[in-house]
């Protein structure tokens, strides 16, 4: 275990509801932004690619580069998360340890600055789930509760299956037909590279059960949002909506989807019962977990590199998101092991309760509001231990050859150059709304959705090697960022995207 840290502030301070945060965030976040923005530096140049960054620089981002594929071990910081903590779900006593273990381990590897920033989260608990096939032909599904769904009465609840494919086919169906039953969401995920598919399906998960019952459904049941044929169920936040009844909602496995599928293409009435004990507890403490090198000459100018410290209980949380902690750890204790001094200062947030509704960004947003535009690019590491093979930036239009010059020496690590219309980085989503720019390192994410959320998302997942690749991407890309003064621009404010 890490060595025992004296409570911060943030276990000691009055605190709101989650409710009643969220709301006051928001407003918050929107009376900044007017006042902020008209300090933004508009763009007034375009910088070709072959003069953006020194020869000096390249050599600097080439050297940490080569060091990072020999010597960088991420993993060990992902052993440790995952072995000395386990599951961190937002309000328990992981969640607890999590923040002692990264601010431990932060001071360990020699950071800055190192510090817990008070949040307010949710306590969510999973409870027992017992869902079965009744008739026609009884059958014990493999299944998981959503994130944030209330339980069913003690007894459960009983009820005839209407399956539909999506949202969108839920629309169309009567209110009539909907009314008193279970709606089943049987959408399935494909598999692919960037996890494309993922977007299109997870909209039944997160908004299923609040439109069904908006439409009389007693109860949803989502074919899990994941690629994998294992019996294994996956979770995941769902959001109800103020004014609707809020009905219990859980997700069962690929095969067991399956299963309940061919029942009801019998043409026959297929019914199930739902017993779950899923509940939420008063709201509790946890913290963003900060760290930093320090700039030299910008050193009022911030490089942050995020991901996320909580996981769902399910699992370990070893690719959602310890290895992400673990790359921008290593990527920074890489830059201090080599001596070399950045010129702007590099941020590390391990954000609180990202798998909740981004408790921990929306937190950060409202802290550093005021210190928006010093933001100058932010990167993110959340999709998994797999190798990076493309680059992609969200910068105004004329500052685009920055991220082509940023690819350059990640070439030999085969990273192929993407488009400037990336739209990752959820810890980092606040400021990248409101025009931060962006840069995205993206890892193959094939096989991320068969473990996704689910009880398989351990250690045995991640290869050590294909970390030591992602933290030699990580470094490169942070050093160009950090190094000198290349001035990213600001793009104008987007909207807000969907939790």
């Amino acid at each position: 275990m890490c060595d025992p840290v004296v409570q911060p502030e943030y276990l000691m301070t009055p605190f709101l509801k989650t409710g009643e945060y969220a709301n006051r965030l928001s407003s918050m976040l929107l009376i900044a932004v007017a006042a902020v923005l008209c300090c933004l530096p508009s763009p007034s140049f375009a910088q070709e690619q072959s003069s953006v960054f020194s020869a000096r620089q390249i050599s600097q981002a080439e050297e940490l580069r080569n060091i990072a594929l020999s010597s960088s071990d991420a993993y060990r910081h992902v052993v440790s998360l995952t072995m000395e903590v386990g599951p961190r779900l937002a309000g328990t006593t992981g969640d607890k340890a999590a923040v002692a273990w990264a601010l431990a381990t932060m001071n360990k590897l020699g950071l800055q600055n190192v510090r817990a920033e008070n949040v307010v989260v949710p306590h969510w608990e999973r409870g027992e789930i017992a869902i079965d096939i009744t008739m026609p032909y009884p059958q014990r599904l493999v299944a998981t509760a959503l994130g944030g769904s209330i339980g069913t009465p003690a007894g459960g609840i009983e009820a005839p299956i209407l399956r539909v494919i999506d949202l969108d086919e839920l629309e169309a169906t009567p209110d009539t037909e909907v009314a008193g039953k279970i709606v089943f969401f049987d959408k399935r995920m494909q598999a692919n590279k960037d996890g494309s598919d993922y977007s299109p399906v997870v909209k039944a998960r997160r908004n299923g059960p609040a439109k069904a019952a908006a439409k009389g459904a007693i109860a949803v049941i989502i074919r899990s949002v994941g690629t994998s044929n294992a019996r294994l169920a996956h979770t995941g936040k769902t959001k109800y909506e103020d004014g609707i009844q809020r009905i219990p909602a859980a997700a069962i496995s690929n095969p067991d989807a399956d299963l309940l599928a061919m029942q009801l293409a019998g043409g026959g009435t297929v019914t199930v019962k739902m017993t779950m004990s899923a509940r939420y507890l008063e709201d509790e403490r946890s913290a963003n977990v900060i760290g930093e090198i320090r700039g030299t000459s910008r050193a009022d100018e911030i490089v942050i590199l995020a991901a996320h410290l909580d996981s769902w209980d399910l699992g370990t949380g070893a690719i959602d998101d310890a290895t992400g902690v673990g790359v921008v750890l290593e990527t920074l204790s890489q830059i201090l092991r080599s001596g070399k001094k950045p010129a702007r200062t590099i941020r590390v947030l391990l954000a609180a309760d990202e798998e909740f509704g981004l408790f921990g960004a929306k937190t950060y947003a409202a802290k550093y509001m005021a210190d928006l535009n010093k933001h100058v690019v932010g990167m993110e590491s959340d999709f998994g231990p797999g190798k990076i093979w493309r680059i992609s930036t969200l910068f105004p239009a004329d500052r685009a050859g920055i991220g082509n010059a940023i690819h350059k020496p990640l070439e030999s690590l085969g990273i192929e150059m993407g488009d400037n219309e990336t739209g990752w980085g959820a810890d980092i989503s606040p400021f990248k709304e409101l025009g931060m720019p962006v840069i995205t390192l993206i890892p193959d994410g094939t096989k991320y959705f068969d473990y996704h959320h689910t009880a398989s998302d351990t250690l045995d997942k991640v290869d050590p090697e294909n970390l030591r690749q992602v933290v030699a991407a990580f470094v490169t890309a942070t050093w160009l960022a950090a190094s000198g003064d290349v001035d990213f621009g600001f793009r104008e404010p987007e909207e807000p995207e969907e939790e």
